[in-house]
């Protein structure tokens, strides 16, 4: 009960779970031969008698999609079920023409499993998952606006997805961003899904009741389909307060399904939520139950990619913050990009290797994206100009703005020079290091600014780095600014 105290908002208690569907990195859909990529597709091309449910169509389980739900089972601390089996879970919408989803009820694939997540004081939480099951997606309805009618894509129907159900042990919106995120980690690094958040590829729905009795859950509303884990923070935050103020007005809170309006900021009524029994499910008659032997499950966990966790171990051993290490994991998934096995490979370089990424190589990728334009780093190049600048800059060779000017001209660069220090050389970022013309430089700019050399000798020790920029100035930056600033105290005492 103490520990519960520190989540109390108006005197409730707030209580979230969260239901994550995922979609899973396959070529072809869960139950037909068509593409499962439907990016820039136009509506309705890649279907088969099977998206539309004609009669007489029998599904045929996707191998992969059955693969990578078992490689979900261990990213979520847990194994999959040897036995499964698929159902026919009922309603009717227009881009559902079968009348019937297939998904998996009472025997799903997976079952138990936790996510750890960190809490802004630094301490951890255990989320535990209550299962996961493989189900087709839906198509998709559009609603012109102002016209009489709906229209119907199919292109998305049959898309395999894994549904993920947390426990509702959250308790606030920070938490419940933190599992989101987690999650979204654990599902790309075992390479489950593309992840791609923009694109639909993880989807999550936040369950969110408050009360002011502990030891029972108020009523609970669900809100749809958010897609960044922002929308999950702020669309929790807003159910909290507004079924706090019902509550207090003397109002009840409707169990229904709600959707997030993110210009506007807030969730609003879709439509009533139904219970497990409005579906009437039942066995699915055109597919096997799934029958996973020792063998074919030891060999899916062996076979597992490294983990965040895992990878986090790693990057703390090399010295890296927690804080570092998030950006790390995080914008690796982003970009793509392989420059993690290089911080582990290079320890005594590699807080300096990490400060690079984060903030130039992070920067620089995303400022691309948003040119439309690509760089391809493969990670020899990669560990290449990382290891070149950074000789250059422990030898005092080259500033830190040059270092930074020098590693994005490499970066952006399609083919690296042979010799990246005579390449440095030509391109004049080596700084100068020859004392006599550093102190001619100094002379002058000493001359030119009589006043600042007084302030100085009057005590204004600040006023030495302003020196020391003129210096640079004139020389365009390649003046050893620790040598400069070491020759102007020897002049001015």
């Amino acid at each position: 009960m103490s520990d519960i105290k520190k989540y109390l908002v108006d005197g409730y208690i707030p209580t979230i779970g969260i239901e994550c569907h995922v979609q899973l990195k396959t070529n072809t859909k869960l139950f037909a031969p068509v593409s499962n990529d439907a990016k820039g597709a136009e509506p309705n091309t890649l279907v088969s008698h099977i998206c539309f449910g004609l009669p007489g169509a029998l599904p045929v389980l996707n191998k992969e999609a059955l693969k990578l739900s078992a490689k979900a089972a261990f990213a979520l601390g847990t194994s999959p079920q040897k036995f499964s089996k698929f159902d026919r879970k009922h309603y009717f919408y227009p881009d559902l023409p079968k009348g019937y989803q297939i998904s998996q009820f009472d025997e799903p694939i997976i079952i138990g499993g936790q996510i750890k997540v960190q809490n802004d004081d630094g301490t951890t939480k255990t989320i535990n998952i209550t299962r996961a099951h493989i189900e087709e997606d839906a198509g998709k309805s559009t609603h012109p606006a102002n016209e009489a009618y709906s229209l119907v894509d199919l292109n998305r129907a049959g898309t395999p997805l894994l549904e993920i159900v947390s426990e509702p042990e959250m308790h606030n919106a920070k938490e419940a961003k933190a599992f989101a995120k987690e999650l979204w980690l654990r599902m790309k690094y075992s390479g489950v899904s593309d992840v791609d958040l923009y694109h639909g590829n993880m989807r999550f729905d936040v369950n969110v009741s408050v009360s002011k009795n502990p030891e029972k859950m108020g009523i609970r509303s669900e809100t749809k389909n958010l897609n960044s884990f922002k929308s999950v923070e702020k669309a929790v935050d807003y159910e909290i307060n507004r079924q706090i103020k019902l509550l207090e007005k003397g109002d009840t809170v409707v169990q229904e399904t709600r959707g997030w309006l993110d210009d506007k900021q807030k969730t609003v009524s879709q439509r009533s939520k139904e219970d497990a029994h409005d579906y009437r499910y039942f066995p699915d008659p055109d597919i096997p139950p799934i029958l996973l032997t020792d063998e074919y499950i030891k060999d899916i966990e062996d076979n597992l990619p490294i983990m965040p966790s895992e990878w986090r171990s790693k990057l703390s051993h090399v010295g890296l913050d927690n804080q570092t290490i998030e950006i790390l994991l995080e914008s690796n998934v982003e970009f793509e990009s392989d420059f993690l096995e290089m911080l582990i490979n290079n320890k005594s370089n590699a807080k300096q290797f990490a400060n690079w990424i984060v903030n130039i190589e992070v920067p620089l990728l995303r400022e691309t994206i948003d040119e439309k334009k690509t760089i391809e780093i493969n990670n020899n190049s990669r560990q290449k100009i990382y290891k070149s600048v950074d000789e250059l800059y422990r030898a005092n060779k080259l500033s830190s703005n040059n270092a930074k000017n020098l590693l994005t001209k490499l970066l952006r660069s399609e083919e690296l020079p042979n010799n990246i220090t005579d390449y440095a050389e030509k391109q004049g970022y080596i700084q100068i290091s020859d004392t006599s013309d550093i102190e001619k430089a100094v002379e002058k700019v000493m001359a030119d600014n009589p006043k600042a050399v007084e302030d100085i000798k009057k005590g204004e020790l600040k006023v030495i780095g302003f020196l020391v920029g003129q210096v640079m100035k004139a020389s365009k930056g390649k003046a050893n600014p620790a040598m400069t600033q070491e020759i102007i105290r020897k002049k001015i005492k």
